[in-house]
């Protein structure tokens, strides 16, 4: 693999000077919406509510991330001015609403928003989860693999990196039925692992992977059996991958990074295992804020720290060559071949 001039620079602007992404994430909708319309006794929750706490959390949370992953929802427009530019910015593109079939789960965008749009604000990644299983109806495979498919093409349009995100879901006929960004109870390892497998072909374009524990959280004891699991997801990646936390409490999720990192995974785009205890306090703004410098910052710390220790270098690893990441050419040709927005290369 090679890089475009743009995903290297921006690839590099995510993560830390040794190439290791501690990247928080604050674009979580449904998560912080529901528990706030809940305690309101609303149906909707009030926008300012839901974008006070984005704000706060890029406010306590971004010195300890080499970059942060925010929506155009709610976050942007209340927090890009709070976001330090020595930071990473990565925007999602998929709207938290999706389309449930008989066959399975259909991903979409978030309406007026755009891969272009994401460009041109300035961002460094175009951030997409799509729902999948290998297993749901051939029509909704189809589906999702053309909707990642334009994705990547826009992004290599665009010059700007694709973080794609992966989780499996429930259908009909599973027992644990959730509608939530919640890791399934009950998964399998192989459908976590040929949804990789499919989406790490070159046809989609993905530049790296946010990944979850292809076993369920609580099962990631350090054994060689779940060690073996996830050295073939980060395999079968074939490229820089981080790991997401999917609702895990901390204690579980820094065991799955423990095998993560051991498997090759170049860091972490975590949200609610930093910050979930924090958001608990809600409305209590003060105790919020406490609960974040105090708790949440000490975890993003500690995870932080065992990344230093033990998460490969995104920038080494072995898809772009014995040389690192880098692009092709360098040389006197690169002015003529870098083609701008409305060309075909």
């Amino acid at each position: 693999m090679t890089l475009s001039p743009g995903k290297l620079w921006s690839l590099r602007r995510m993560a830390d000077a040794n190439g290791i992404f501690k990247m928080t994430a604050v674009d979580q909708r449904p998560p912080i919406k529901g528990p706030i319309a809940s305690h309101l006794g609303v149906d909707v929750a009030p926008w300012d509510q839901v974008a006070r706490f984005k704000g706060l959390l890029v406010e306590t949370l971004q010195d300890q991330s080499t970059a942060m992953l925010l929506d155009p929802h709610y976050a942007v427009p209340n927090a890009l001015d709070t976001l330090s530019p020595t930071k990473g910015l990565i925007v999602t593109l998929e709207d938290s609403l999706f389309t449930e079939t008989p066959e399975g789960r259909l991903s979409s965008n978030i309406d007026d928003w755009s891969v272009e749009k994401i460009k041109r604000m300035g961002a460094d990644a175009v951030k997409v989860l799509a729902w999948y299983r290998p297993d749901a109806g051939e029509s909704v495979c189809s589906a999702q693999q053309d909707y990642v498919k334009r994705i990547g093409e826009d992004c290599a349009r665009f010059d700007i990196p694709f973080l794609f995100e992966l989780l499996v879901y429930p259908l009909a006929s599973d027992a644990h039925q959730t509608r939530e960004y919640v890791e399934m109870k009950g998964k399998k390892a192989d459908d976590v692992l040929a949804s990789v497998e499919e989406f790490a072909k070159p046809d989609y374009g993905v530049d790296i992977f946010k990944l979850e524990s292809p076993v369920n959280a609580q099962d990631a004891d350090g054994s060689f059996e779940v060690q073996a699991v996830f050295d073939e997801m980060g395999r079968l990646a074939g490229r820089p991958w981080v790991m997401l936390s999917a609702g895990a409490g901390k204690a579980e999720f820094r065991k799955v990074l423990e095998h993560a990192f051991a498997a090759g995974a170049s860091g972490f785009l975590a949200g609610r295992a930093i910050w979930l205890d924090a958001f608990k306090a809600y409305p209590d703004w003060d105790k919020i804020r406490a609960s974040l410098e105090t708790d949440a910052r000490d975890y993003l710390a500690d995870i932080s720290a065992l990344a230093d220790e033990k998460a490969a270098s995104w920038s080494a690893h072995s898809c772009y060559g014995p040389s690192g990441a880098t692009f092709e050419p360098v040389d006197a040709s690169f002015r003529h071949g870098y083609s701008g927005f409305g060309s075909a290369a």
